[in-house]
């Protein structure tokens, strides 16, 4: 158990090593671009001004961002898809996959739940004794189940998901954007530096490889943006990219896309001009997702329509989508008014009858 937990210390320490690197490279591009290059190498006082100013809006807004990606803490399911005490005993005793299936299946009829394994099966984390949700998984780094998991990025030792998905878009965005300002402006004062047109200062040093570091990291930076802005217009995560969730009729790649506007606004919220901020706006509360067809299992409890003429009220599944998460597709509900009277008139001609609903959103 002791080399066990030492180990485990030594693996979280070492973990923060990217993260340490990546401050110590940004201290030092500000000594350099501020000190280095404004003071010492640029004459226009004007110039150094307007500099100065937008190099700290950007500097401000990489350094938020990524200092919210790093220390928001992943979201877990919540206690609701843990097993109750004695289905959990009862599950640890048997030893048939079957029978362990059919205690899952139970205490899951009243959940939530539209994806499965690839073998149609509940999704269960043995690790965390809890009923998967939608798009979550566990990420082995954190030894946790995360909502909504992208992936376990090493140079914010943190894992993407839920929570911080936003932010990590953001820094991805606000580190491009500092890279693109510093390699844009010291570009004059390298080629003079190289072609000796200034004098050799100690400055030479920092300018130069201000502006390699610039360039470098914004290629990369470049590649990684805009496939995560691609994963967004998709309604998918990088896990889901690479393996494609599993529901009851099969995979489906774009099981979750509502259309390119509601993909962004779940990710940015619904008021845009929060967008650019590193708070948090997404829509929903991770546990539960719109997906492009939504009809509830065969499982679950289907609706059914009150006989009554007048005040007839329709009991909706165990597992419909919340308040927060339904607006998604109130538009799509809402904008058809004469699809809306053919369905109240065909839901009067079915009487008593059980009835399944599903609701499709724009692909």
């Amino acid at each position: 158990m002791a080399p066990t937990h030492v180990l485990r210390c030594c693996q979280r320490g070492l973990s923060w090593i990217p993260v340490i690197f990546i401050a110590l490279v940004v201290c030092w591009s500000y000594y350099a671009y501020v000190v280095e290059l404004c003071v010492f190498t640029i004459p226009s006082i004007g110039e150094q001004i307007v500099y100065l100013i937008f190099f700290h809006v950007s500097f401000v807004m990489f350094v938020w961002s990524y200092w919210k990606t790093i220390f928001t803490k992943p979201a877990n399911p919540s206690k609701e898809f843990c097993l109750a005490k004695a289905e959990k005993g009862r599950y640890e005793k048997e030893d048939k996959p079957e029978s362990q299936q059919e205690i899952l299946w139970r205490a899951a009829s009243s959940l939530p739940l539209y994806t499965r394994t690839g073998a149609g099966a509940i999704r269960y984390c043995d690790r965390c004794q809890v009923i998967k949700p939608d798009r979550c998984h566990h990420c082995s780094a954190c030894d946790m189940c995360v909502l909504k998991m992208d992936h376990h990025c090493p140079w914010v030792n943190n894992c993407v998901g839920f929570s911080n998905y936003k932010y990590f878009i953001l820094f991805l965005a606000y580190s491009l954007v500092y890279c693109l300002f510093i390699a844009a402006t010291v570009l004059q004062y390298f080629i003079k530096f190289w072609t000796n047109e200034l004098p050799d200062t100690h400055a030479k040093f920092h300018v130069l490889f201000l502006f390699f570091v610039a360039a470098m990291f914004c290629i990369s930076i470049l590649s990684l943006f805009s496939y995560h802005l691609w994963l967004v217009g998709k309604n998918r995560s990088t896990i889901e990219a690479f393996r494609a969730p599993v529901f009851r009729t099969g995979s489906d790649k774009n099981g979750f896309s509502l259309g390119f506007r509601k993909n962004v606004a779940q990710v940015f919220g619904d008021q845009k001009k929060y967008w650019p901020l590193p708070l948090f706006t997404s829509q929903g509360d991770g546990l539960i997702f719109p997906t492009r067809l939504v009809s509830p299992d065969p499982e679950q409890a289907t609706a059914t329509l009150n006989p009554e003429p007048s005040d007839s009220t329709a009991e909706v599944p165990a597992s419909p989508l919340n308040e927060s998460q339904n607006h998604l597709l109130s538009n799509d509900l809402h904008g058809n008014n004469a699809g809306g009277h053919l369905a109240n008139d065909t839901l009067k001609s079915v009487g008593s009858d059980s009835i399944t609903i599903s609701l499709e959103s724009e692909s």
